[in-house]
């Protein structure tokens, strides 16, 4: 009892409603910032206390690093282990293994990544004799991976609803599909519809897993898609102890096939469920939530939710206007330095964009001025060349049917064996249907190879060979003695390759580190952790840098300051998604996302002039944050005169009653707008009692600059500022 008492006391009243729920489904719509993580963790820790055992909860969420921190949580709160917490892809991953045989699979089947997938693809596309400028390998595995969330096998398509591109694409699903099944493979969109197929299909198989997990709970419920919508009903549907946690205001991810219908649906699917709202937010100031709320309620699909907040005030949130991304790139510099005078650690500091690109003229700026920084991006460590060479060796020995994995280590390091010589063992394989480890066992059999590459085919399969052997041995072990006896190591060591040694001993760190805690650790898993790794799990919060990552990449973190790069439209909303209303509100949603990072320090900029596709293009702030009333909107402390006329946005919004004309008065050099002129007292909604210092124009666009009895010095747009004329008697 006293430990029940323990768990609910810190908690306020509607966390404790959904901590304490017990049986049925449950729908908790969670703000930003509003502890959901704190809900699940705690629900977990009170089920057990409750005398559920730990192995009949499974919590599941959407990132390598979100499961980790629930998992460790749930350890700080005493409670028993035993629990599953994990991703989708991991549990489709874990189950497929454990039941391969009622799935038709072997159990150690390899995950490929995005560019295994490729790589597989251009296989594929020879095989079928197409032309990879005509089916681009990205377009048409974006094509497949639609299929597959939508349950739709190569059998399923029918010809006579499909256009001539998706006919084409179809039979190349088909041969996609049996190349991997060659392979003993399965990509990201496979384990999750195989999963659900089975969930769906089996009823022996459900019936035993419902039974297993009693109690479900499903973290950014927003994000799931069709296959995780099954798999989440199917693994719940003999007694509905569903509880899904979300905010419709926070799903970003309809693109890859995350569909927002199945949490705004949740009531419908159903009825009985039990309803949360958890509203306060815990993580940003007033200034901030108020901006974000400005902004999302333009949304029609969508909860309404009340986020308040207890915090004090903070500064207000600015927008600031650039000429063009170079001055962009080293106004973030500015910000930078004024959050180190502020006090604050590079740390504490993101900076955000819609588009990886954009992070060149920013990283060009942090260079020249010596300030570090990291790109969260969690998958490119993994893709570097040495690593995934590495990588490929590993998984040969767990899957030797792995073709992918071959052909890229077969010569790498350099032994002699050309492509030629590769085409023709595949040759051999495909013309007498023997698997590939046996011809290379066993080249003289390969009539078309000259004796110098049968030997050289030979000493290559003896390696394999020796290194499987020794799979046995520790993960970290084996990861090094493949780097060794692989002649990896000499390799680089030849070409003094400082960059890959570092990232091959950091590889090496990262099999360590997972031994130590991983309850069962083995290879198959660690390569499968690897596989699964999302672009989030990169970021490392005591690096000491400055943090740029994209609006996406994002999601789930917080930051004493943020700074939002390119808000323009164009960019966020971002023209391929400026296609219709659902896209248009996903991407509002998705600037919600980035604003609700910040925890005391929001800052948003834009540029008048952005290089795009190798010349310089006029841009305007984005409709999203335009007559936003809660917004501080200025220029950079620098004056600029624009000659092209598509630069002047002043006349965009048509119903702002104060865009009127400006009088100017040659001989005394005073412009006025109303009864605002240089000298006069103002007041700033946000920002206070202050006086104008200079009054200017910027194509018939008023500003002014202010002078704050706080401090501050800002330039203001006056359409925008909404500054309220003092008597002088006030000062």
């Amino acid at each position: 009892m006293q430990q029940q008492m323990d768990l609910l006391a810190d908690l306020t009243t509607p966390q404790r409603e959904a901590v304490t729920f017990q049986d049925g489904p449950m729908l908790v719509l969670a703000g930003p910032g509003s502890g959901k993580t704190r809900v699940i963790t705690h629900r977990i820790a009170y089920l057990i206390s409750q005398g559920v055992k730990p192995g009949n909860i499974l919590a599941i969420t959407f990132t390598n690093k979100a499961a980790q921190e629930m998992r460790q949580r749930v350890q700080a709160l005493s409670a028993p282990p035993g629990s599953t917490i994990c991703t989708f892809h991991s549990l489709a991953a874990r189950l497929l293994r454990e039941f391969a045989d009622r799935a038709g699979l072997a159990r150690d089947f390899s995950i490929y990544d995005e560019a295994d997938q490729k790589s597989a693809l251009r296989q594929v596309l020879k095989l079928c004799e197409m032309d990879s400028q005509n089916y681009p390998p990205r377009r048409v595995l974006t094509h497949i991976s639609k299929w597959k969330n939508k349950f739709i096998t190569p059998e399923l398509l029918n010809p006579d609803e499909l256009d001539f591109f998706d006919n084409r694409v179809a039979l190349i699903y088909k041969a996609y599909q049996g190349y991997l099944h060659s392979n003993v493979a399965l990509d990201f969109d496979d384990l999750l519809m195989r999963l659900a197929l089975l969930l769906r299909d089996d009823q022996e198989f459900r019936d035993q897993l419902n039974s297993r997990y009693r109690y479900i709970l499903v973290d950014e419920y927003q994000d799931t898609n069709s296959c995780q919508y099954q798999i989440a009903r199917g693994l719940a549907l003999n007694h509905s102890n569903l509880v899904v946690t979300g905010d419709p205001d926070q799903s970003i991810y309809g693109w890859r096939g995350a569909d927002i219908g199945n949490i705004l649906a949740f009531e419908e699917d159903y009825p009985q469920a039990y309803i949360v709202r958890l509203e306060e937010n815990f993580r940003s100031t007033p200034e901030v939530l108020t901006l974000a709320d400005q902004i999302i309620k333009a949304n029609y699909r969508r909860k309404d939710k009340q986020l308040f907040t207890v915090k004090s005030s903070g500064p207000p949130c600015e927008l600031v206007e650039y000429y063009d991304e170079k001055e962009e790139a080293q106004g973030m510099v500015r910000w930078i330095q004024q959050c180190r005078h502020e006090s604050l650690q590079y740390r504490d500091l993101a900076v955000f964009y819609r588009v990886n690109s954009m992070s060149r003229a920013l990283e060009e700026a942090l260079r020249r001025d010596r300030i570090p920084y990291q790109i969260v991006r969690g998958i490119e460590f993994f893709q570097r060349r040495e690593i995934k060479d590495l990588l490929a060796y590993l998984r040969l020995l767990i899957n030797p049917s792995d073709q992918v994995a071959l052909r890229r280590i077969i010569n790498q390091p350099t032994r002699g064996i050309g492509n030629t010589t590769v085409n023709r063992l595949f040759d051999h394989c495909q013309s007498t249907g023997l698997d590939i480890q046996l011809v290379l066992a066993d080249p003289e059999q390969v009539a078309t190879l000259k004796s110098t590459a049968k030997s050289r085919v030979k000493k290559f399969s003896e390696l394999i060979r020796h290194l499987q052997e020794q799979a046995d041995n520790s993960v970290s072990q084996i990861v090094q003695l493949v780097y060794e006896k692989s002649g990896l190591a000499r390799f680089y060591d030849e070409e003094k390759n400082e960059d890959a040694v570092n990232n091959v001993n950091e590889l090496c760190n990262s099999a360590a580190l997972y031994e130590n805690e991983s309850p069962d650790p083995s290879l198959a898993d660690y390569l499968q952790q690897i596989a699964l790794i999302s672009d989030t799990d990169a970021y490392d919060d005591q690096a000491g840098c400055v943090n740029l990552m994209t609006l996406h990449a994002a999601k789930g973190l917080e930051f004493p300051a943020v700074l939002i790069v390119g808000v323009e439209d164009g960019l966020i909303p971002h023209s391929r998604r400026d296609e219709g209303e659902n896209d248009i509100e996903e991407e509002r949603r998705l600037l919600f996302v980035g604003l609700t990072r910040a925890q005391e320090k929001l800052t948003l900029s834009y540029a008048r002039n952005r290089m795009q596709q190798g010349s310089k293009k006029a841009c305007i702030p984005s409709r999203f944050v335009r007559n936003i009333p809660s917004l501080v909107c200025h220029t950079s402390e620098y004056d600029y005169s624009f000659d092209d006329d598509s630069n002047d946005f002043s006349n965009l919004d048509s119903d702002d009653s104060s865009a009127q004309d400006w009088e100017s008065n040659p001989d005394d050099d005073i412009l006025s707008f109303n009864s605002l002129a240089r000298g006069q007292l103002i007041r700033h909604p946000s920002l206070g009692v202050g006086r104008i210092q200079k009054l200017s124009l910027v194509r018939d666009n008023p500003k002014a600059e202010v002078q704050f009895r706080s401090g501050l010095r800002r330039t203001l747009y006056l359409k925008y500022a909404h500054l309220e004329p003092l008597d002088p008697r006030d000062d």
